[in-house]
């Protein structure tokens, strides 16, 4: 009997373009000890080089389809590495690693930069606002990847999704948003990666949600609920989604009291502060809104410029709020 071969990279890649999640996650198997040992010969042994691999993996992940010689897709891989590392090397602050990632592709002579592409479905943003879950929703992995964080324990899905997908992305903002220590968030985020991958092998094959429509319902239910604030008055359906069970917690809630975030929607239309949706990341039971705000003119005491809710929910209705501030 004549044994079968085992496929090669440039099969792997190309049924992996096709939207294959199994042969993906055999190619990124295929390849970890090697992009492990780029990591390694740049960083050392240590939670950097880990950190380097995981995002790049993240990474091949969603810009799998930018591969333009799949024979040569190990090359790419250590590539990403490589970049990560080397950002760690040169960047002291701990700046987010898929942000600059996500401009990766590979031209006829290797690794370069290109700029975002174009979004017609968005309006058009500073290439500083444009978003990675925005990449992912141009991919046929898209519903794998958001259909494996959902298996993720809360406090690692959150953490991961700040750094991730949101404009929350440095270590020290997440620590801040989370109020966690900031080698805790460095922590979670190693188990986050992990899980992740390990959720992402063992279901490649499963049949996944639609996770572009649980954030379509969530954006519009942003634009109903700022647009009931504005009035002064909520429709029911999203009343609902606030039960007086409901928390507001962080910098706006009361010390000592529990407090409804309605109040508190209600003394910011009377102050004139008026939010604008700029960006939603949603899982089933994690939702970040990103907003732009506005403050009266001649205001005193205004309100920083930007800002996030973070919602924890279950069955869609919303368990605490915290909205967070961005720092500069």
């Amino acid at each position: 009997m004549t044994a079968i071969a085992p496929p090669t990279d440039e099969e792997l890649t190309r049924r992996a373009q096709a939207g294959e999640t199994e042969a993906l996650g055999l190619l990124l198997a295929r390849h970890q000890a090697p992009m492990r040992a780029v990591a390694l010969s740049l960083l050392g042994y240590g939670p950097d080089a880990e950190d380097a691999v995981q995002d790049a993996a993240l990474t091949a992940l969603r810009r799998i389809g930018d591969v333009r010689d799949p024979a040569a897709v190990g090359a790419w891989l250590r590539a990403i590495v490589r970049n990560s590392a080397r950002m760690r090397l040169r960047d002291a602050r701990d700046t987010p690693g898929l942000e600059s990632l996500d401009r990766l592709h590979t031209g006829d002579d290797g690794l370069s930069y290109s700029p975002y592409p174009s979004y017609p479905s968005y309006p058009p943003y500073p290439t500083h606002l444009i978003h990675p879950e925005r990449v992912v929703d141009q991919h046929a992995m898209r519903d794998w990847i958001w259909d494996a964080l959902e298996q993720l324990p809360e406090p690692l899905r959150l953490v991961l999704m700040l750094r991730h997908f949101s404009g929350i992305t440095s270590y020290r903002e997440i620590a801040r948003a989370c109020e966690i220590p900031v080698g805790t968030v460095r922590s979670r985020l190693n188990q986050a990666r992990a899980k992740l991958a390990q959720v992402l092998l063992t279901t490649a094959t499963h049949v996944h949600d639609d996770a572009a429509r649980l954030t379509e319902d969530s954006r519009q239910e942003a634009e109903v609920t700022l647009e009931g604030a504005r009035r002064g008055r909520q429709p029911r359906e999203i009343l609902e989604l606030w039960p007086a069970e409901t928390e507001l917690v962080g910098v706006l809630s009361t010390p000592g009291e529990r407090c409804h975030p309605i109040p508190a929607m209600r003394r910011n239309r009377e102050k004139g502060v008026t939010q604008h949706l700029r960006h939603v990341v949603a899982s089933r039971t994690v939702t970040i809104w990103e907003m732009d705000v506005t403050n009266p003119a001649g205001s005193t005491d205004p309100c920083p410029p930007t800002l996030a809710w973070l919602m924890l929910r279950r069955n869609r209705r919303v368990q605490t709020l915290r909205v967070v501030f961005p720092g500069p």
